[in-house]
């Protein structure tokens, strides 16, 4: 991408090699977005000037030839993937004056981390100190030093570990802990539980944390009762067999049984008088109740089950129940969660019952439930919102008061609450003002951080992945608290420059005390889009909301789905997308082809907004999740309530699809604000939704 100069420049900007050819001097330094250069009357800093601005529009340049050492790195990386050293280490000699060296040895001593002496993994971390790969060394190797109760070395070697974002690692310190002082304080022992249960898959770290604290008696054998119940609500046999181990080995082949055949286990099972059994039956109702609310309900209803359960068994199990019923609309997810007790159901139990009394008009009973939510839940800004709602409904000043108190606290135009809190609030979206401008010494500062210049040439080679960390790691881990608002914005700039869109957007979005909406909502490829968005009559800012969470703007950008491109399109819906709209050359491969990629995404996307009658929240809900579950999800059983949009999208039954709809809206709302330059509403954006209307055509059953 060419910086932006006067037209006098466009020589230089275009041909900068040709000119730097002619001249006898070299100036390495170079400043984005630099003044107009003195003319040839200033002497030698004019000279100077125009060299800078050149080897700017050089460094602007794509690079596509590949240097031998280029070709090491590569080859570095194909032999560590494989897992053949014996390739790795011969290699790794050509890599050494490559700007990647630190990760290409970062190959060479992970692959023989397990059978490494402790004297050659400090002389890796000595020799790369202050690098991301220093660090990552030290990662994996607090891992294999927790696993290995290697208590000593491991907490002489923690302090230095700067990233601090591995859950297992943090494990094993509290468990280094425990070990060496013989005991944790009940702040520690809360994180401990706090972290295990949050984790969705089984991980030895935290389990041995969880089995030593409760072989001390400082921690209740209910835990792993918890975290058994909630592998079975998700599915996850393996989480529900650990926390079971934790506790008795030789319950796990009870506790299997019930998770294969829930139903034959109740049925079978008349009495639960000890602990163990009432657990055991508790498990299989919240198993059942993950495929079958109505019938987990059924039984839960049995006499037997109301006398020998306990109230916190009976209340987690209609939480399981109702919340299976609420993410499948069940008109009886109301009445099931109301039998058991709100102090005794998970958080998201609690979640589900809430969005179930926002569909259902329940104010009074969403305000209690988001007061019976743990504290950190309440400050979420989905419940601090939700919860100045439900008190608008209450008259009276003082109620009004304390909902412009919450409201106020999350009003932003970044994020979809925030949104919708600056409406209630009675304000508009605008775009805020840009922050004052980088100064040549900021600017210098980003692009000669070692870190940002690592991962840039990281992601040139197609390593985007390593890059990517890399990025990530320089802008939020390397000192504590990440980078200061005015580093972000330069490392943003560069990484704008360069058209790594992705890191661009997520850098400039860490700021707090200003927001750059150039950086944050960029618009690459703008002809094209607008062209194309022009063509066939859809909003552009739609467009590039839906871009912007779909890709980041990364035009050979692949999911593990197999969806493709800018626009993220299915080989299918790619297909069938591109037959409707004329495109009858189209082949597979072509979906990668920038112009083509838009031409069939603002195709389809057009097709499902029509089809949805207009309606961004749910045309975007298709987009992520097909056509035919927003039909659902409007009217259940072909009936339902005309929702307030904001209301739908909450209640959308999948996280992903929910939280995909609610930044797809709002970064439509702020690329609306930028193209228009006025003021914009996310409320009649999002409208209301319904059972669909008796006019008009019928649903496009072929929608893929």
């Amino acid at each position: 991408m060419f910086l932006t100069l006067p037209k006098t420049l466009a020589l230089l900007c275009n041909r900068p090699l040709a000119w730097l050819g002619a001249q006898p001097h070299i100036v390495t330094a170079f400043q984005p977005h630099t003044p107009p250069c003195p003319t040839q009357r200033h002497g030698s800093n004019a000279h100077a000037c125009w060299v800078v601005v050149a080897l700017g529009a050089l460094s602007a340049l794509p690079v596509h030839a590949q240097s031998a050492s280029d070709q090491a790195v590569l080859e570095a990386r194909d032999a560590f993937r494989k897992g053949n050293p014996r390739l790795l280490q011969a290699v790794l000699p050509k890599t050494e004056s490559h700007v990647l060296a630190p990760l290409a040895a970062y190959w060479g001593m992970r692959m023989g981390l397990e059978t490494a002496p402790n004297d050659r993994v400090r002389n890796f971390l000595d020799t790369w100190q202050g690098t991301y790969y220093e660090d990552r060394l030290r990662n994996d190797w607090l891992r294999l030093l927790g696993t290995r109760q290697d208590w000593h070395t491991f907490l002489a070697e923690c302090p230095r570990y700067r990233m601090g974002d591995d859950k297992q690692v943090h494990c094993h310190m509290l468990h280094a802990k425990l070990v060496t002082q013989g005991s944790l304080s009940p702040a520690e022992v809360t994180d401990a539980t706090t972290t295990w249960l949050a984790q969705k898959e089984a991980d030895e770290a935290c389990a041995n944390l969880i089995d030593r604290l409760m072989a001390r008696k400082l921690l209740s054998e209910q835990v792993a009762w918890q975290r058994a119940r909630l592998g079975a609500e998700t599915g996850r046999a393996k989480v529900t067999s650990q926390a079971v181990e934790l506790l008795n080995g030789n319950w796990v082949a009870a506790a299997n049984a019930v998770q294969a055949q829930p139903t034959k286990y109740l049925e079978d099972k008349l009495t639960a008088v000890r602990h163990r059994t009432k657990e055991l039956v508790t498990l299989a109702l919240v198993k059942l109740a993950s495929t079958s609310p109505t019938e987990a309900a059924e039984h839960l209803t049995k006499a037997r089950w109301q006398v020998q359960l306990t109230h916190e068994e009976r209340s987690w199990a209609w939480g399981a129940i109702g919340k299976t019923a609420a993410q499948r609309l069940m008109p009886e997810a109301s009445g099931w969660f109301a039998r058991g007790q709100p102090e005794h159901m998970h958080p998201d139990h609690l979640a589900w019952w809430a969005r179930t009394a926002m569909r259902a008009g329940q104010w009074d009973q969403v305000g209690k439930l988001i007061a019976a939510m743990p504290d950190s839940q309440q400050a979420d800004p989905t419940w601090v919102y939700w919860r100045g709602r439900s008190l608008l409904r209450h008259r009276g000043p003082e109620a009004a008061a304390q909902a412009r108190t919450l409201f106020k606290s999350i009003a932003s135009p970044h994020t979809f609450y925030g949104q919708l809190a600056l409406e209630e609030l009675g304000d508009a979206i605008i775009t805020p003002p840009l922050p004052a401008p980088l100064t040549l010494a900021e600017q210098q500062g980003a692009r000669s951080n070692p870190g940002l210049q690592r991962a840039v040439a990281a992601i040139a080679l197609g390593l985007r992945a390593e890059g990517v960390r890399e990025w990530n790691y320089t802008t939020n881990l390397h000192t504590p608290g990440g980078m200061t608002d005015r580093e972000l914005l330069a490392a943003a700039q560069l990484a704008c420059q360069n058209d790594i869109w992705d890191r661009c957007i997520n850098t400039s979005k860490r700021t707090v005390a200003s927001a750059d909406y150039t950086q944050r909502y960029p618009m690459p490829h703008k002809d094209a889009v607008l062209a194309r968005t022009r063509l066939i009559g859809i909003d552009p800012a739609f467009v590039y909301g839906l871009i912007r969470q779909e890709s980041r703007f990364i035009t050979d950008a692949k999911s593990h789905v197999g969806a493709s491109g800018l626009m993220q399109v299915m080989p299918a819906t790619a297909k069938w997308t591109a037959k409707k709209i004329g495109l009858t050359s189209f082949q597979p491969t072509d979906i990668t082809d920038r112009d083509t990629n838009i031409a069939i995404g603002t195709g389809y996307l057009k097709l499902v907004l029509d089809d949805f009658e207009g309606s961004m929240a749910m045309a975007a809900a298709a987009y992520n999740a097909g056509p035919s579950r927003p039909r659902q999800w409007r009217a259940p059983g072909g009936t339902g309530p005309v929702l307030e949009g904001a209301i739908w999208a909450e209640n959308i039954p999948f996280s992903e699809t929910r939280d995909y709809v609610k930044r797809v809206l709002a970064n439509t709302t702020n690329y609306a604000a930028l193209i228009s330059g006025q003021p914009q509403s996310l409320k009649t954006r999002l409208g209301s939704i319904g059972p669909r209307s008796g006019q008009g055509t019928d649903p496009n059953l072929d929608l893929p």
